[in-house]
């Protein structure tokens, strides 16, 4: 395929304008215009206010510094994710699941074993915040900036207001050229090659070679006019709603460098620090709870139940995948290509994702039937692999406390995670080898698995005492070598501020 010298993006928000920005970033050169359209009257979802370290490498691409963007949007740093309540049979039930990098790679190494000898039923510290540098910076507050900056920095990834996030590319973007259209599609012109323009409801009509759908659940370009089927996940995650409610951000010193992800009676609810506020929200299955309940479930939790003057916002989910994200000459990207629930915030690395690898794919030439299939085939892999670990969260739970709980150790798993338990069940089996027999690492690699599976505590009952034949690394030497690497880490307030 050549590469598209009219290139349309319906809809807004972040999908929309991160898409437009790496497109402009590749083919504005190459002679490709871009034009974004936009309509007032539809809103942004636009809660997902947390990423994965891909966020960053967005930025470096573009060459957008932090200190350019983050201000901008109240982002702070993130240093992974904290899961409390998930389990109820640990002495200590909360783990870290952090980013990691070459900084983690002896301790890492260390914890990846010890969990291999835990597996053989040998009583053995595996808790992953006892191993993973970026626990203890979330566990002091400190960002993952060094106070004196080396060559290689940590992975991390932020959080950020969406909305403000949009905002920000979408000037840029437009400062650097992309047309921008404000207007309302009223008709689609397409026939059996693809779309081939969109005329807005003032009567002027957009055309050209490729469209990018991110117009959110409502999919009017993939799903609505191309008829690309939905492949939907509700038979593995049972969740289909959540609420969202703001709170204060008291002082600096409160801004903590990880998202908190506590399951709740019917599901979990998300904390994310921005400088100006928190993002709260509750993620839950309507079958379980009514919208009311979860309401004065989450202000309950976050002790404002009296506060009327503190909105809530209630949001309905699918969750999902379209069978084919690039058909014909349309190319889905955010909500309208797919959805897995916000509980390990890939939603923009998969914008990202799908959009580079769609430049990378037509740089390389080709555009027949098996080239786009292979590009869907690759893309479905990376959401099925997102759906599988989300899903494994609810698999791996041991509450007993209510139905939804129960039901969700029972609800079906995807076959690749039902393989996957049942080789780190087996003590005699390879694990890691197991997780590369299944292609298991497109998303997470092998250090994710452990974490969730050791901090879920998913083991057979410690019965062995540990004999001396069995080498194991020292947990506590390990716990107080990443304190101490830890101290080399700037305050997160101070690094927010760039003191």
């Amino acid at each position: 395929m050549a590469i598209p010298k009219k290139i349309v993006v319906l809809g807004g928000g972040s999908a929309g304008w991160m898409a437009a920005s790496l497109l402009h970033h590749s083919w504005a050169n190459k002679g490709a215009e871009i034009t974004l359209i936009e309509s007032d009257l539809i809103g942004v979802v636009g809660v997902g206010e947390g990423s994965t370290p891909s966020l960053k490498y967005f930025f470096e691409k573009l060459q957008i510094a932090e200190s350019e963007w983050m201000p901008f949007c109240n982002a702070t740093y993130k240093c992974g994710i904290s899961f409390p309540d998930w389990t109820s049979h640990l002495d200590e039930n909360e783990y870290f699941h952090p980013f990691y990098s070459d900084h983690d790679w002896k301790t890492g190494q260390a914890f990846i074993h010890n969990c291999n000898v835990r597996r053989q039923g040998f009583d053995i510290q595996t808790r992953p915040n006892h191993y993973w540098l970026q626990a203890k910076l979330a566990k002091n507050k400190l960002s993952p900036k060094l106070k004196q900056p080396q060559n290689k920095e940590l992975d991390y990834g932020y959080h950020f207001d969406s909305q403000r996030l949009g905002e920000f590319l979408k000037k840029r973007a437009i400062k650097l050229g992309v047309k921008h259209i404000i207007g309302t599609v009223e008709v689609i012109n397409n026939d059996d090659k693809g779309i081939h323009s969109l005329t807005l409801s003032c009567g002027k009509t957009i055309n050209g070679e490729l469209f990018v759908d991110a117009t959110g659940f409502a999919s009017l370009l993939l799903q609505k006019t191309l008829k690309v089927p939905f492949i939907s996940y509700k038979d593995y995650l049972l969740n289909d709603s959540a609420i969202a409610i703001p709170t204060e951000t008291l002082t600096d010193d409160d801004i903590s460098p990880q998202t908190v992800s506590r399951a709740l009676s019917a599901g979990w609810a998300w904390t994310i620090p921005l400088r100006n506020r928190n993002g709260n929200g509750y993620v839950y299955s309507s079958k379980y709870i009514t919208p009311e309940d979860a309401e004065a479930e989450l202000r309950t939790y976050l002790g404002i139940s009296e506060r009327t003057d503190i909105k809530a916002r209630h949001i309905k989910m699918r969750l999902g995948r379209v069978a084919k994200h690039w058909h014909l000459n349309v190319l889905g990207v955010g909500l309208s290509q797919g959805f897995i629930e916000p509980l390990e915030a890939t939603a923009l690395s998969c914008i990202q994702y799908t959009v580079e690898h769609f430049i990378e794919t037509v740089e390389q030439g080709s555009n027949d039937a098996t080239t786009q299939e292979q590009f869907n085939q690759e893309i479905n892999t990376v959401y099925d692999a997102i759906r599988d670990y989300i899903s494994a969260h609810y698999r791996l739970n041991t509450r007993d406390d209510s139905a939804y709980w129960r039901d969700n150790r029972g609800a079906a798993s995807p076959e690749k995670l039902s393989k996957i338990l049942m080789s780190w069940d087996d003590s005699d089996s390879q694990f890691e080898s197991t997780l590369q027999q299944l292609n298991a690492e497109v998303m997470y690699f092998s250090p994710s698995w452990y974490c969730l599976l050791a901090g879920k505590g998913r083991f057979n009952e410690a019965t062995h005492a540990l004999p001396q034949s069995v080498k194991v690394a020292n947990v506590a030497d390990i716990d107080n070598y990443c304190e101490q690497q830890a101290l080399h880490f700037k305050p997160h307030y101070q690094a927010l501020n760039n003191e």
